[in-house]
């Protein structure tokens, strides 16, 4: 690594001593600098563009050239006409300055050459074939390459520190504006233009009544001839791995005109490169955005589902298939019907061998270590309908519904020092239905309505079955807490008892069966009254009315076969006993009032506001009815600082309620695994916290420099939290809420700079929690502090190799009552790509990931992949690759990590070496 880095140095400062430096002012005809006109400088021999710039507010530009060198220089800014000169570089520096004339001729002025980056009031335009090199293939692989747009760790766009929350193609969304189903599969030579849609508002009526300046959208416009018939691409491969065949198809294919669009994406392999994981799909929200989402009120509904789903990357097999399509018509101009479906089967092999050690050794609870293999088999649909009507600008009316089904199992089989041998099986079918209805009427332009609806009806349906190992012979033995000792009683067996199963079985299996039905309204109206070009008032009437219904109910079969209904033993706080069954109806209602005032000042947009809630709460339970009716005021208050068009400040503070679901109210036992165990409480309330935040954002076009800098701070109180209690490892936790106020702040920070052809990042992220906890009815306070910080190097050349090099350093320090622990994580890594000869494409990335928590010896592992593929000319239909993963065979990856009550240490093994050929079709 420290090689690379003297290589890459001595590779910067080569370029940089081998170029002069052009610069100077555009001005007007009566000497006013030009802000954001254009300068470009044409190679006089090889007609190829050698660089660009864009004036700063001063009118200042500046070029990187060659030295000796006659070059065109081009000067353009709209509504004036373009001057072209020639000026000849020899070993120094260059100073011309330029005046631009009004140009009042009708006609456009041709140029010759395109500006990489352009803008147009809040769009931002990268010309695509300025940023490649030849060894894209898809649209990500584009994007990485502009300056002020990151992909970031979970495969969303970022644009100047911002996430970007729509896509679209030639302006149609791409499945509903999914970014990462767009950046894995559209093929790079289709994209011509990356518009970035700055301060994005979907409904064109609401933008000057609205804050939208954390909207970011991505529009991608299509090379000509990529419109009105099919393109895209179509790969299969084969290979070899150490015990299977490995196998791969994947067509991907587009077809866009201006009156409809068809996506189609497959996906069919064994080796783990996924479009779209398990996670992805379960989060694919369908642009359903809540109605109440800024109203101050939070309400969970609760997932029900298998919470664990492991993560790709952290299996050792992986057999997915995906089939996906999206469509778009436009059967007149002022109607759009939209809509895709997805289907989504994969199989999961994983093995996990983890170590446990919990926060107070004076709590009495043993260490524990396990090994863990498990299969997970998931099988999802999705399908979407929209309907789009905009009659005229005054009107707009849009309709969506989306469900979604799935067949989720998982089963797992764990060795434990503490337990023993068990086995569990978790399985589930859940279906949802979600429609939302807007409506957006102008009266005038003074008054401006909007109705917005969500209406949502979920089933869910999970199934848990645990198999344990028991000796009935020891049942009366004394249990000291010595696991292992075959004279002491078995792990399971005390909290067995208390469940009231029968513990003369050779073998516990042990089953519940659970029913959640949730039924969900979320509307409101906004009125907006424009007072002048300058402020307006919005008031909102809204209500969220929900209800939940949930069932449950735990057995046992016995060594007979037969069913036993277990009748519990444990106790609530006040002494009654608990059941092991639920029979539990939640209702909640939320009528709120909202009032925001916005006024644009100078640079200030300034938007106090608050909301008057009358909240509504029953739950009733086994006959026995509980309710809690109340009324707050939640205020909020948010202060927009636009130092110039690309430089913002942002202050928002605002006071939030949040409500649990019905499992936490759910009085009976639920069995979220054998060993833990838990117990809602009818009487709880809501939680109330504090929000801040302050972002600052700049990007200077000038230099290329771009600055991102977070801070949030949130305080709960009244918050919802367990007590749980510890039999061996086997805890129970019941709810309450607790005056103990809990608080979080983190603070993130990104510089990154363009050098001539070299990029420079550095990251910083900070970030504290405070939480406490109860447990085996002692408070503790846990507290959190981690830092992380990530500098970068990335060259962009267009005709050399290209380098990537970074670092990643984090510190994780936890103090957990009376355990401290502190994690230290050195992560460097190197990606290398090369378009050699105009054919052939290299690739590859290494990651070396030590971890080390100061007592024992640090632990380390690596990741390696490469690929070489071939193709005739960049115009080639026909591709041949080669790709490696894992190339090193490393087994498993290191996790040292810590959470409220426990330190973890786990080893997760992964897919072996996986060496494939593939075979690419372009159409």
């Amino acid at each position: 690594m420290k090689k690379l880095l003297v290589v890459l140095m001595l590779l910067i400062a080569g370029v940089s001593s081998s170029q002069v430096t052009a610069k100077g002012v555009v001005k007007d005809s009566i000497g006013a600098p030009l802000e954001l006109a254009n300068v470009i400088a044409i190679n006089k021999e090889t007609k190829a563009m050698a660089s660009y710039a864009i004036t700063n507010e001063n009118g200042f530009f500046k070029l990187n050239l060659d030295k000796n060198t006659t070059y065109t220089v081009q000067v353009s800014y709209i509504g004036m006409k373009t001057v072209s000169q020639t000026i000849s570089t020899i070993e120094a520096d260059i100073t011309k300055d330029f005046t631009l004339q009004n140009d009042n001729a009708l006609a456009a002025v041709e140029l010759t050459y395109e500006m990489p980056v352009t803008i147009k009031g809040d769009t931002l335009i990268y010309n695509a074939d300025s940023f490649k090199d030849g060894s894209e293939r898809k649209l990500e692989d584009v994007l990485k390459k502009l300056p002020g747009v990151e992909i970031n760790a979970d495969g969303q766009i970022e644009v100047e520190g911002k996430v970007v929350n729509k896509l679209m193609v030639n302006g149609k969304d791409f499945f509903d504006g999914d970014t990462k189903l767009a950046t894995k599969n559209i093929p790079s030579n289709a994209v011509d233009k990356i518009q970035v849609l700055r301060n994005y508002s979907e409904v064109g009526q609401l933008r000057g009544v609205t804050n939208n300046q954390d909207n970011v959208a991505i529009n991608i416009k299509l090379k000509e001839g990529k419109e009105s018939f099919w393109f895209g691409d179509v790969t299969m491969g084969a290979g070899v791995a150490d015990t299977d065949d490995l196998y791969l198809v994947q067509p991907k294919l587009f077809y866009y005109s201006p009156k409809y669009s068809i996506n189609v994406i497959g996906d069919m392999n064994n080796i783990g490169e996924v479009a779209l994981t398990n996670r992805d799909i379960r989060n694919f929200g369908g642009g359903f955005r809540r109605p109440s989402q800024g109203s101050g009120t939070s309400i969970n509904l609760g997932d029900n589902g298998l919470g664990g789903l492991t993560n790709i990357g952290n299996a050792q097999e992986i057999v997915t298939k995906l089939g996906a399509a999206n469509f778009s018509y436009a059967p007149q101009k002022n109607l759009d019907l939209s809509g895709f479906l997805i289907y989504n089967s994969s199989r999961l092999r994983t093995r996990e061998e983890s170590f446990v050690r919990y926060i107070n050794s004076d709590l009495g609870i043993p260490d524990e270590e396990t090994v863990q293999t498990g299969r997970e088999a998931t099988n999802q649909g999705l399908a979407k309908l929209s309907v789009s009507y905009k009659p005229n600008f005054n009107n707009q009316l849009d309709y969506d519904l989306l469900g979604r089904i799935s067949s989720d199992s998982e089963r797992q089989d764990v060795l434990s020092s503490v337990v023993g041998s068990t086995s569990q099986f978790n399985e589930v079918k859940p279906f949802s239905i979600n429609q939302n209805f807007n409506y957006y009427y102008t009266l005038d332009e003074k008054n401006i309505f909007a109705l917005e609806a969500q209406h949502l009806i979920r089933d869910e349906d999970p199934f848990y079955n645990a198999l344990l190992g028991n000796d009935p012979t020891n049942n009366d033995a004394d249990d000291d807490n010595e696991p292992g000792d075959p004279s002491e009683q078995d792990a399971f067996d005390n909290t067995a008892g208390a469940l009231g199963f029968d513990r003369d079985q050779f073998g516990y299996n042990l089953n519940q069966e659970r029913r959640i039905k949730t039924n969900q309204l979320d509307a409101k109206l906004d009125y907006y009254y424009i007072l002048n070009n300058k402020s307006n008032i919005n008031i909102t009437l809204g209500t969220i009315l929900s209800n939940q219904r949930f069932n449950s109910n735990i057995f046992q079969f016995l060594d007979n076969g037969s069913v036993f209904d277990p009748v519990a033993a444990l106790t609530d706080g006040e002494g009654a006993l608990l059941r092991n069954e639920n029979d539990t109806e939640y209702n909640f209602s939320d009528v709120y009032l909202g009032f925001k005032y916005r006024l644009k000042t100078g640079k200030f947009t300034i938007t106090p506001g608050l909301s008057l809630h009358s909240y509504g709460n029953k739950n009733t339970q086994f006959g026995t009815e509980f309710k809690d009716n109340f009324f707050r005021v939640l205020p909020e208050f948010e202060t927009l600082i636009q130092f110039k068009k690309s430089e913002t400040l942002t202050f928002r503070y605002n006071m939030s309620n949040s409500f649990t679901d019905v499992n936490s109210l759910a009085e009976g036992l639920v069995l979220n695994s054998f060993n833990n165990i838990s117990f809602g409480n009818a009487e709880l309330q809501n939680s109330l916290s504090h929000n801040l935040s302050l972002r600052y954002f700049s990007f200077n076009l000038f230099n290329y420099t771009n600055v991102v800098a977070i801070a949030n701070y949130s305080k709960n109180i009244d918050q919802i939290r367990s007590l749980t209690n510890f039999d061996n490892v086997i805890q129970t936790s019941s709810f309450f809420n607790s005056n103990f106020a809990d608080e979080s702040a983190n603070v993130f920070g990104r510089v990154e700079r363009t050098f001539k052809k070299i990029r420079a990042r550095m990251a910083v992220r900070f970030s504290y929690f405070k939480r406490n906890q109860f447990v085996q009815n002692i408070r503790t306070v846990s507290e959190n502090f981690s830092q992380t910080y990530s500098p970068e190097l990335r060259t962009n050349f267009r005709d050399a190799p290209n380098v990537r090099i970074r670092y990643d350093y984090s510190i994780n320090s936890n103090d957990q009552g009376t355990t401290s622990t502190r994690f230290v994580t050195n992560a460097p890594s190197i990606e290398f790509d090369a378009y050699i000869w105009k054919s052939v494409t290299f690739r590859t990335d290494f990651t070396y990931t030590n971890q080390a928590d100061g007592v024992r010896p640090s632990q380390s592992f690596q990741t390696w992949d490469a690929s070489l593929a071939y193709r005739k000319d960049k115009d080639a239909n026909w591709e041949y690759e080669v790709k490696a993963s894992n190339l090193l065979d490393v087994d498993a990856r290191i996790n040292n990590s810590a959470g409220n009550i426990s330190v973890f240490n786990s080893e997760t093994f992964i897919q072996p070496r996986f060496v494939t050929f593939r075979v690419i079709y372009t159409l």
